[in-house]
């Protein structure tokens, strides 16, 4: 059997890059894009099997003309995308402005309907694919002074549940995982009174991994999940049940 072949969105990221290192475990081939931190992810591509990654685009997702750039990179049809951009907003709405909400939508929603759009014909003529989402709890349950996050992390659940409707008769499946607070660089603005207070909110007691995040969407694009699609599966340690 051939290997699967993966295109991973925002694979320099913490839990991109930890799914990257996750799938090369299990035989998983690459298409890889980011748009910052190459450092980070040569540093990572040391450690891979040469053989597994097949391309490393960058791409400005934050514009139109930018996410048409990248898709025209792009030369292998992935048997399965993975999208783990991600672009932080913080602040009240009354000091938002319409260009750092264009940008929002543009990495977390246009770039993800337009690159799904232009891959999915592929997917379904294959009848198979699978399309994984890296959203936000706070796309479920909205979050005081990040209303243009929450915003566009929901309008990627309101896709992910369409979508799923839309190609499941295709055997093509979409889900999207929703992390809680996951101890990354984007979250390291908290103090560490904030810190405890959260964790005082966990059921769990402790902080989310990139791990727990990773091992939730290796499942998703294996055959133990063939029966799973539409599903908005969260990682939060029991936080905001």
């Amino acid at each position: 059997m051939s290997k699967k072949h993966v295109l991973i969105i925002g694979a320099s990221g913490a839990i991109g890059q930890q799914i990257v290192k996750d799938l090369s475990e299990k035989d998983y081939s690459f298409s890889l894009h980011y748009h910052k931190g190459i450092e980070r992810l040569t540093h990572q591509l040391a450690s891979l099997p040469k053989e597994s990654v097949f391309e490393v685009v960058q791409g400005d997702l934050s514009t139109p003309t930018g996410i048409a750039s990248f898709i025209k990179q792009i030369t292998f049809t992935p048997d399965a995308i993975v999208f783990a951009q991600g672009q932080a907003s913080y602040g009240l709405l009354t000091d938002l402005t319409s260009q750092d909400m264009t940008a929002l939508l543009s990495v977390h929603v246009e770039s993800l309907w337009r690159i799904t759009q232009h891959f999915l014909p592929a997917m379904i003529k294959k009848r198979h694919g699978e399309i994984v989402v890296i959203s936000s709890i706070w796309g479920e349950c909205g979050a005081s002074y990040e209303v243009a996050y929450s915003t566009v992390k929901g309008a990627q659940i309101a896709f992910v549940k369409a979508l799923a409707k839309e190609v499941g008769p295709s055997r093509v499946r979409v889900n999207a995982v929703t992390p809680g607070f996951i101890d990354t660089t984007m979250n390291q603005q908290l103090s560490n009174d904030e810190r405890l207070g959260l964790l005082e909110d966990i059921p769990l007691g402790r902080l989310g991994e990139v791990r727990d995040v990773s091992h939730l969407v290796r499942f998703l694009l294996a055959d133990e999940s063939s029966y799973v699609t539409g599903e908005v599966m969260r990682v939060s340690g029991g936080w905001h049940i």
